[in-house]
């Protein structure tokens, strides 16, 4: 709950912030940084704020960037003088990563005039001066967001009737209202680079689709094609999900933190207010029309996947239909022979059983001269088959 404290930026006073983009190795130099720089028994992991050579210093690590703030003591006539620094050179010198933003800020007091525009014009581009109230009011901001000879952005400040933490935490909404616009515009590049082969994609999905719709295609070379189309989409996706997520966090951010700032116009100059939205929104709508595009796309490929999968079952349906008609068929065939086979075999097997019988009726007809041979054959012949087509269909009902 307390981990995250402000720092005690009061008027008049100086601040320079640098905001260098973290991963794992980033992560761990910026430990070695701490326990190297700074005199303190122990650090918190993500969060910490002290003191380094007698100027008060911030150090916050985020997500995907890690910010270093130093707050210089007492008050310089000039402003925007980087040379107050000058002491802690060493320490700002060694400090690890890849620099993404630095930013100055001068804080006036309230009892110090308004600057003049040949002030301003000595600090400022006044072409890209952008001035605003805020905090209802209590104070007013000049800034053209430019990076300047040295090296540093530029934020003036003027207080009129902050009170109490009001300075601090305007000086921290303001800095996180730029590191987040600066944050949330890296996603920009990536979108405007992968846009082109989203719009190629997009044609050779219409294309298939053509394709699909002709009978004369040829089913597993269009399968081939949009397993193809398919795992070039998955494979934007993977590599843009995350920045195109993370800007549009980072954009919602900005925005919650430009209505807590209250900001106003102040005549004459652009508003903070308009200049984040020029900025910002357009960007952020290419990045969200991109990541509608990409999933719309694998919506898509989906969709067509589906129907050609759906026209190929329809064909292995209307085969297997034919083939089991075949096959039937063939049944009904061999049934038909079978049964011929069965009234065959039952007329040899009953001609081979009337001659043996025939031997029998011989012999008595040897034995007793009045026996009729040839009467008594004709008897047997229709008793024979009679028993024998009995017999057979019996058997085959036992067997079935």
């Amino acid at each position: 709950m307390h981990l995250r404290k402000p720092l005690r930026l009061a008027a008049p006073g100086q601040m320079i912030q640098f905001v260098m983009l973290a991963d794992h190795r980033a992560a761990a130099a910026a430990e070695s940084f701490l326990h190297t720089h700074i005199s303190a028994a122990a650090i918190p992991g993500r969060f910490w704020t002290g003191e380094i050579d007698g100027f008060a210093f911030a150090f916050e690590r985020h997500s995907e960037f890690i910010t270093y703030s130093f707050i210089a003591p007492g008050r310089r006539d000039d402003l925007f003088d980087v040379a107050q620094f000058a002491p802690i050179k060493p320490h700002i010198d060694a400090i690890p990563g890849k620099l993404i933003r630095a930013n100055h800020v001068q804080l006036l007091d309230a009892g110090t005039a308004i600057p003049s525009a040949a002030q301003l014009a000595r600090h400022f581009s006044l072409d890209d001066l952008v001035s605003s109230t805020a905090s209802d009011g209590k104070a007013q901001i000049w800034s053209d967001f430019r990076i300047h000879g040295d090296g540093f952005g530029r934020l003036l400040i003027a207080d009129k009737g902050l009170a109490g933490s009001d300075a601090s935490l305007l000086t921290q909404r303001l800095q996180e209202l730029g590191n987040y616009r600066k944050m949330a515009l890296l996603g920009l590049p990536i979108a405007q680079e992968h846009m082109p082969r989203v719009g190629l994609l997009e044609q050779q999905l219409a294309d298939l689709a053509q394709r699909i719709a002709d009978e004369r295609t040829d089913d597993d070379a269009v399968m081939a094609d949009i397993s193809r189309l398919s795992a070039e989409v998955a494979r934007i996706g993977a590599q843009t999900r995350f920045r195109m997520s993370a800007t549009q966090a980072y954009a919602e951010i900005c925005l919650d933190r430009l209505e807590s700032l209250e900001v106003r116009p102040v005549a004459g100059f652009p508003s903070l207010g308009d200049f984040t939205e020029r900025r910002l929104l357009p960007a952020m709508r290419t990045c969200a029309a991109f990541s509608r595009r990409l999933d719309d796309l694998a919506e898509r490929a989906a969709w067509t996947d589906a129907l050609l999968r759906t026209r190929i079952d329809t064909q292995l349906a209307r085969q297997n239909r034919n083939l089991l008609a075949s096959m039937n068929h063939r049944t009904d065939m061999q049934l038909r022979l079978q049964q011929t086979v069965e009234g065959l075999s039952a007329v040899a097997i009953s001609y081979y059983l009337i001659g043996l019988l025939a031997y029998v009726v011989k012999a008595a007809h040897l034995a007793v001269p009045a026996v009729p041979v040839e009467a008594a054959i004709a008897v047997l012949v229709p008793i024979v088959l009679a028993v024998v087509a009995l017999t057979v269909r019996r058997l085959r009902h036992v067997g079935g």
